[in-house]
């Protein structure tokens, strides 16, 4: 099946595959999937891709679909066991791949055709017209990686290496010669034996010893990929044996008709792989797309212009500056400096607010309420011209509250155990997935989402093509703005103007006066209006306003909330 035209700015819809649909309502913790459950691919109805279409979202990010180590048993199945000591939680952590050419078995309804399964799970989303995007794990393994569903004549990794060299280019892992694994973890984890390890890999964040402790990603190993980290040197000619693999890997999947890869702990992985790889992808499929999780400002550029990646990951510029201003500790200001440190490359920066790796906006540990972050939502949405990513449950208000096993309270949502959502199941129902079940702020909540991304697709100021001006500096604080609470920009294509105002008080604001400065109506060639009639997007409300310089625009701001003011301008010469 053709894959759907996706045009216009990208939303995505990550979704952790296998919390998705299950329907347990008695999870307890650190149970197996027998006693908690697990959703399926089947899971993904029609109905269910509708309404995420519905939300705003054009691409899908299935979590966790390519096989990983688990502590559940597929022997039958001829998948080799994982020993439990270096397995996290019972499920299993999504990041220590065991079999790059399989799908997690855990997600399919019949084990044997799990791939065909997930196959029709790719249809399915294209029919609802989105795209799918899976994560592509680069940097470490599952310290028993072994593929059994790799295509014939393809070597495994690790099967060609010298163990005797702790680096070797053409080496797939790092070793520690002539050493064993002596972890700083339970080693044996309630098996009949210890887990054996002998030589020791170096561990996937970078430990190059055999003592790697319960903080470490002590689960997975590193790949190498002609970095020798402990003699400081690259040799990537000839081309190391893990490119080739990997590149491999990449085709296999991209073949599979995905639109995109998500590309886990990017910088940890040398960028002339990336430039290399990613350039030979795209000669094949052009229309694929590369995202970095990256969280090195400073390579960046790096990344994008040599490397090749389509867009990064903005998590220490505006993620957490947003954080920081929804909780009070920095002024709505500091927006400003945010993007002014990565003016330039706003366009291919994923702007998010929640996502597996971080706290929920509604849990203790960050917000308390999933609506103290509705004007982040407004400027890491609308801000510029860059994707957008929001995490399943986020919408809703899921607020991380259980322990659930080798996930503790921590405010993130389990990527380890078999679990459940109360709120995702109320959405879902009896499989119609719509509101009829959720709580009153459930619904609310996720109305108040839809109306922002669906703004995306249908506002052009808004889409890629909009343009960005910063209307801080002409609004310094005083009687009638509040700059530590109060963030306010402009977008623009066309005949279409857009005021808009993110307020992070917790107290509505009856008065607060916006000046556009003279340079905004020369640089884009505003024409000036004594009275120009604005709507708010998001309320409907209506207003008379001038446009002239420097002219204060009054409104009122609700409290957590914002404003969107359209004008559409006069043609020239009107």
């Amino acid at each position: 099946m053709e894959t759907p035209s996706l045009t216009g700015k990208p939303v995505i819809y990550q979704v952790f595959t296998r919390l998705f649909g299950n329907t347990c309502t008695s999870c307890k913790p650190n149970g197996t999937i027998e006693e908690n459950g697990c959703g399926k691919f089947a899971d993904f109805t029609p109905a269910a891709l509708h309404s995420i279409r519905q939300l705003g979202a054009t691409h899908i990010w299935y979590t966790g679909i390519i096989a990983h180590a688990s502590r559940t048993d597929y022997t039958a199945h001829g998948i080799p066991s994982c020993h439990p000591a270096i397995v996290k939680g019972n499920a299993g952590s999504p990041y220590a791949i065991r079999d790059y050419y399989d799908v997690d078995p855990d997600l399919a309804t019949d084990v044997e055709k799990r791939m065909d399964e997930f196959q029709a799970l790719v249809e399915r989303t294209h029919r609802a017209g989105l795209g799918v995007v899976i994560d592509f794990v680069p940097n470490h393994v599952s310290r028993q990686y072994h593929s059994t569903a790799k295509p014939q004549g393809i070597s495994d990794l690790g099967e060609h290496d010298d163990p005797a060299k702790a680096f070797d280019p053409q080496n797939n892992f790092y070793y520690i010669p002539s050493t064993p694994l002596q972890g700083r973890f339970d080693m044996q984890a309630g098996a009949s034996a210890p887990y054996s390890e002998l030589p020791a890999k170096a561990t996937g964040n970078d430990r190059f010893d055999p003592y790697p402790e319960t903080n470490d990603w002590y689960e997975t190993i590193k790949l190498n990929y002609g970095r020798d980290y402990c003699g400081c040197g690259t040799s990537f000619d000839p081309i190391p044996d893990t490119w080739k693999k990997m590149l491999h890997i990449l085709l296999y999947w991209a073949s599979k008709n995905i639109d995109a890869f998500r590309c886990d702990m990017a910088e940890m992985v040398p960028a002339e792989f990336w430039h290399y790889a990613i350039a030979r992808v795209k000669k094949q499929y052009p229309r694929v797309l590369f995202i970095a999780e990256i969280y090195n400002p400073t390579a960046y550029r790096t990344y994008l212009d040599f490397g090749g990646f389509d867009y990064l990951y903005d998590k220490v510029g505006l993620y957490d500056t947003l954080r920081a201003v929804t909780c009070g500790y920095a002024p709505a200001r500091a927006v400003t400096t945010c993007w002014q440190q990565t003016d330039g490359l706003r366009h291919r920066l994923l702007n998010f607010l929640e996502n597996h790796d971080e706290q929920r906006i509604a849990s203790p540990h960050f917000a308390a309420e999933a609506e103290r972050a509705l004007p982040a939502l407004l400027v890491s949405a609308l801000l510029d011209q860059g994707p957008f990513m929001l995490y399943f449950g986020q919408e809703l208000g899921e607020p991380a509250a259980d322990a659930e096993g080798f996930s503790g309270h921590d405010g993130r949502t389990t990527i380890f155990d078999y679990w459940a959502l109360p709120a995702l199941q109320r959405w879902q129902g009896s499989g119609h997935y719509d509101t009829r079940h959720l709580l009153p702020r459930e619904a609310d909540l996720r109305a108040r989402y839809a109306r922002v991304l669906t703004l995306l697709h249908s506002e052009a100021a808004l889409g890629p093509q909009g343009r960005f001006y910063d209307l801080m500096y002409a609004n310094p604080d005083g009687p009638c703005f509040d700059g530590f609470r109060t963030y306010v920009w402009l977008r623009q294509h066309g005949r279409e103007l857009l005021l808009l105002a993110a307020h992070f008080a917790d107290e509505a604001r009856d008065r607060t006066e916006v000046r556009i400065p003279a340079h905004a109506f020369s640089f884009w060639q505003i024409p000036q209006l004594p009275a120009a009639t604005a709507t708010d997007l998001l309320t409907g409300e209506t207003l008379t306003l001038p446009l002239k310089p420097d002219t204060p625009l009054v409104f009122s701001l609700p409290a957590r909330g914002g404003r969107i003011w359209k004008f559409t301008l006069p043609e020239t010469g009107e």
